[in-house]
């Protein structure tokens, strides 16, 4: 099965988890949350820039410098963190069909229907869940009753 390759959000709430995590106000180094999330510390940089344009985190540069939460983890909720990052962007791929073909642009006007139906829902269960929740550890989904 295809992975996705969009690994912003996971790694936002790896690093928004970490900085949570950490007692006493800390600076956290990017070096030190690429560490963590087993990414570029660049990439990290990258994520933290819209939590930062949000308010969410600030960074403090020179020797003791790094990252610190700016807000209350119970109050970070995950669909913010989604959207920060997501933006408008499309949650499901899309291809291109031939520019003839009928039944392509059928097809891309309901999975673009599906895509908005998709998103919408994904935000909102996100918007059941913050920082503090993940934190603490999620429990493991009910599976639902075949055909729900």
């Amino acid at each position: 099965m295809a992975r996705s390759t969009n690994t912003q959000f996971a790694v936002a709430v790896h690093v928004l988890t970490y900085l949570a995590g950490v007692t006493e106000g800390r600076t956290v180094s990017s070096e030190e949350l690429s560490e963590s999330t087993n990414v570029n510390a660049v990439y990290v940089r990258r994520v933290l820039g819209p939590l930062r344009d949000a308010g969410l985190v600030r960074s403090r540069s020179g020797v003791h410098g790094g990252w610190q939460l700016t807000v209350d983890a119970a109050e970070i909720r995950l669909d913010r963190v989604w959207s920060l990052l997501q933006g408008t962007d499309q949650v499901l791929g899309r291809h291109e069909p031939a520019p003839t073909c009928a039944v392509g642009r059928t097809v891309q006007k309901s999975l673009d229907t599906l895509d908005r139906t998709v998103a919408g829902a994904m935000a909102a269960e996100l918007g059941h869940f913050t920082v503090r929740d993940v934190l603490r550890g999620l429990p493991a989904p009910t599976p639902s009753p075949q055909g729900e």
